[in-house]
This record gives C-alpha cells, structure tokens and sequence, in this order.
C-alpha cells in the first residue's frame, strides 16, 4: 500500500538535493559514473552518508526513474504530509495561496510551484482529479520548491474555493477573459487565493464560485499565456503589492 503524502519517490539533481536537505530522503540511488566525474553529484553522496542515509551505486538509474532525465540520481523519501486547509491559511498573515485547476502537465505543475515560492507563497491546492498528478515529473520541475511548501490535495477544485471563501478568504481567479485587471487589485493585500486554470481558463463552476475573474493585460497579439508564466505574473504581483518585492 502507498503511503500518504506526496513525493515519496523523487529524482533531478535539485529535487534530491532539496529532498536531502529536508532530512527526508531514505535511500539514495546514484549512477556510480556520475558520483565519480561529478562534483555536484558526489557532494550529495556525501551528504547523505553524513545523514546515514542508505546510498546504493548503479549503472543507470533510467530503469527506475519515472521521467526520461533523472539527471543521474533518484531518492526514496519520506513523504510529505498532505495538509489541512487551516494550516494552509495560517502559513502567512496575511494569508496567500495558490490553487490549481485543470493543470494536466506535470511541467507546469511543478513551475507553478517553484514561481509560487520563489514569490513567498507557500501553500499550494492541487486537485486530484482532471489535474497532473504531484509525482516525480512535477516535483523534478519544481526544483526542491515542494520542499517548502504545505500542500493539500482536493477532490474538487470548486468545493476548495468555496471552503477557501468559508474561511474568511478571497478568491482570485486568472482567465483571459477577466473583466478586471490583476495588476493593482485591492484584494490582493486581504486573504487571497490565486485560482490558476489552464490555457483554456478556469472551469466553468470554479469561475462560478471565484469572487473575482481577474486578467493579466496583454499588450501584444498573443491571445493567453502558458499557466506557469500567468502564475509567476500573479505571484509576484501579490508580493509587490504587499511590500514584499
């Protein structure tokens, strides 16, 4: 039986560094090759041992890997725990979160989450269903962000917005067509949830429910943005409107 919590698995040199760091990594996996010709790749073998983490040496760490590019390392790790939504709200005061909905690439996923940090915002919604799974691939293109976040994982999308709204917070959603400019929103420095939807924007019940339908202003002729890029606009939006960037 799997257990609970995310990134039990986790692979990419900055992935397993992080995981390190984090004191999480049970067993590291390393291509004996890489250990050897890369000081990078050695240093976290030290580290490791210095941990008394459990270090095994292969040929290729392909045939365990779950991405194409393990960068030559690969960890099993405790999990990290899936978090209640009071502990997410209570991560910062004011409160901030981001939300995905109908994020289905693991890509994204994960730069989402390292936008999303690398702006302060540490707590992050992610939907089980209709959404990228929060595996290797995402954890490997969040580049260790997870490590620094608290993290729920929800059914529905719409009922997380409408619990966020319970709760005393504001909920923002990103979609092209917004009838409100996200730069300079007042409610960005109140309890706020960004809800990031793919490049086909929000669904239809989660932009049913959000209080606010917010755009990111194109100048050009581009008609939407990648949801990694629109969440990293969004993100360091809220930091620069509360005085944090």
């Amino acid at each position: 039986m799997a257990r609970s919590g995310i990134g039990a698995e986790v692979e990419g040199f900055h992935a397993v560094a992080a995981a390190l760091r984090n004191g999480r990594v049970e067993t590291l996996i390393v291509e004996k090759r890489r250990a050897e010709r890369s000081e990078d790749v050695g240093g976290l073998v030290e580290l490791a041992r210095r941990d008394s983490v459990d270090v095994q040496f292969v040929d290729d760490v392909r045939s365990i890997a779950f991405t194409t590019a393990p960068q030559g390392v690969f960890a099993r790790c405790r999990p990290l725990p899936d978090s209640d939504l009071g502990a997410l709200i209570g991560r910062s005061t004011p409160a901030a979160l981001v939300v995905i909905d109908h994020v289905e690439d693991n890509h994204n996923l994960g730069a989402i989450a390292r936008s999303a940090v690398a702006a302060g915002i540490t707590s992050l919604i992610v939907p089980t269903r209709r959404s990228a799974p929060l595996g290797s691939a995402a954890f490997k293109a969040a580049a260790g962000a997870f490590e620094h976040c608290l993290v729920s994982t929800v059914s529905s999308t719409a009922d997380a917005v409408r619990n966020l709204k319970d709760a005393g917070v504001w909920t923002v959603g990103l979609d092209a067509d917004g009838d409100q400019s996200l730069f300079g929103l007042d409610l960005l420095t109140e309890p706020v949830a960004i809800i990031i939807g793919a490049e086909t924007g929000l669904g239809r019940l989660v932009r049913d429910r959000v209080d606010v339908v917010a755009s990111i202003p194109m100048i050009g002729p581009t008609e939407s943005l990648n949801a990694s890029v629109a969440a990293a606009l969004a993100c360091f939006e809220v930091a620069r409107v509360r005085g944090l960037a």
